[in-house]
């Protein structure tokens, strides 16, 4: 996974840019885990998105953000922000870390199929307390934040690519696996 620095903010790309076909329809993937604030403070200053959806999940500190819109907020830890640009949005990111100066999250982005490019922008805010868990009795535990997973609904809906997004923790020593649908 390479090292990008992007607006003075240092983190990997799994995936993204280049030929993304392999991943319809999403677009890139990038972990921004940090422990040194010189490699985040910087964040993401006003930028614009269009025909496409960021999907912000934060696992360590906290990220405030903006938009042309007049939205603000703030994302803490286990907080997802799922922003449809639609039609187009200028927005900013600005992460600000823990108590420790610890900085963790992931950002997804998805194409919008071409019949939405144009839509009405719009954000999903979810809090980490509305994101649904599922124990397994082994202790696997899944978030669901998008889709429907062992009986639980994610809080996130109305999107284009119809994703189950999980956050899925399997215990130390145990082995888990899952199936995964793959129409």
């Amino acid at each position: 996974k390479p090292t990008i620095e992007g607006a003075g903010v240092k983190l990997r790309r799994a995936f993204g840019f280049g030929n993304t076909a392999e991943f319809d329809p999403f677009l890139l993937l990038d972990d921004f885990r940090n422990e040194n604030p010189d490699d985040y403070l910087a964040g993401f200053p006003w930028h614009p998105h269009r025909g496409i959806e960021t999907i912000t999940y934060v696992l360590a500190g906290t990220v405030a953000h903006g938009d042309s819109l007049g939205n603000r907020g703030s994302l803490g830890e286990g907080d997802v922000q799922w922003m449809t640009a639609g039609s187009g949005i200028l927005h900013q990111e600005m992460p600000q870390g823990d108590a420790h100066g610890r900085m963790h999250g992931f950002q997804l982005w998805a194409n919008l199929p071409s019949s939405l490019k144009m839509t009405t922008p719009r954000y999903q805010d979810v809090s980490a307390q509305d994101i649904p868990d599922v124990i397994d009795d082994d202790g696997t535990r899944v978030r669901v934040i998008c889709g429907n997973f062992w009986g639980k609904s994610g809080p996130v809906d109305r999107v284009a690519a119809d994703p189950r997004y999980l956050d899925v923790s399997v215990p130390p020593g145990q082995r888990k696996r899952l199936a995964v649908e793959t129409s």
